[in-house]
């Protein structure tokens, strides 16, 4: 078995850079539109506080993840809206804070947490590692919003090979949370890294493959930009297919981000 400290430290990696991009912001600018739809930057951190919390329920507390996950259900569609609102409309300093205080307990929770053991999730259940790269990805993927909020870049790292992983990875639960039946083969992925090394997934002999800049694959999994706009080539009908229905995180499929050229 691998050893998952290093996600575990990336993760924290990838959260302290984001911290340390909003705790300058003003309460003004905590209350800017991001391009999340009725989201500001409050909500967008609000909805990472209340995500670690529900993590760290599913590691320590199954009976009060389930409940949590009860309450999901009840309504499906705008759960983690609701969880997003009470964290906005906290003061940015009180909302910062608690951000902190939670990771740093989950952080604690998975670095302790039994080898082999696995927790329940909105998707199919998670190793502690994969728990980990999951809150990577979401933390990057809603870091990007607020960057392009505040008009700064951020240049991708090789903490984005956690993001193309499990973008990978869930490929077959993409296909059947919009209804589709996965394909049975498997796809050759290949992705360009941001230091030019190749990322490569699945047997190197597949019939049908993808390939293209990892920045590109992991903007596509988690919904921040639409395909047309990202230098992404599919090999395959299946392969293409997937292209379209990408998506790294668990929960209804999304509507994505139109493409730059529409006006909507």
């Amino acid at each position: 078995m691998s050893d998952p400290t290093p996600v575990f430290d990336d993760l924290r990696e990838e959260s302290e850079e984001l911290d340390a991009l909003v705790a300058r912001l003003s309460p003004e600018q905590w209350a800017l539109a991001t391009p999340a739809p009725r989201w500001t930057i409050a909500h967008q951190i609000a909805h990472l506080a209340w995500t670690d919390h529900s993590a760290l329920l599913a590691v320590t507390d199954e009976d009060g993840f389930r409940a949590l996950v009860e309450k999901a259900l009840t309504a499906p569609g705008t759960f983690v809206d609701e969880g997003a609102e009470e964290g906005a409309v906290l003061p940015p300093a009180e909302l910062l804070t608690a951000w902190r205080e939670g990771r740093t307990v989950l952080d604690k929770a998975l670095r302790e947490a039994p080898a082999g053991a696995r927790f329940p999730w909105y998707g199919p259940p998670m190793a502690a590692a994969s728990m980990a790269t999951a809150r990577l990805m979401e933390t990057w993927a809603h870091g990007l919003d607020i960057a392009d909020t505040i008009g700064v870049m951020r240049p991708p790292t090789d903490r984005l090979r956690h993001v193309a992983r499990i973008g990978v990875r869930a490929r077959d639960y993409a296909f059947t949370a919009h209804g589709l039946t996965p394909p049975a083969e498997q796809f050759r992925v290949e992705l360009t890294g941001p230091n030019g090394d190749l990322w490569t997934y699945g047997p190197e002999d597949a019939a049908q493959r993808v390939t293209g800049p990892a920045l590109d694959f992991c903007l596509l999994a988690t919904q921040r930009a639409h395909r047309a706009d990202l230098a992404l080539t599919a090999d395959g009908p299946d392969a293409d297919r997937w292209l379209d229905i990408a998506q790294a995180f668990a929960g209804q499929p999304g509507p994505g981000r139109p493409p730059k050229g529409d006006a909507r």
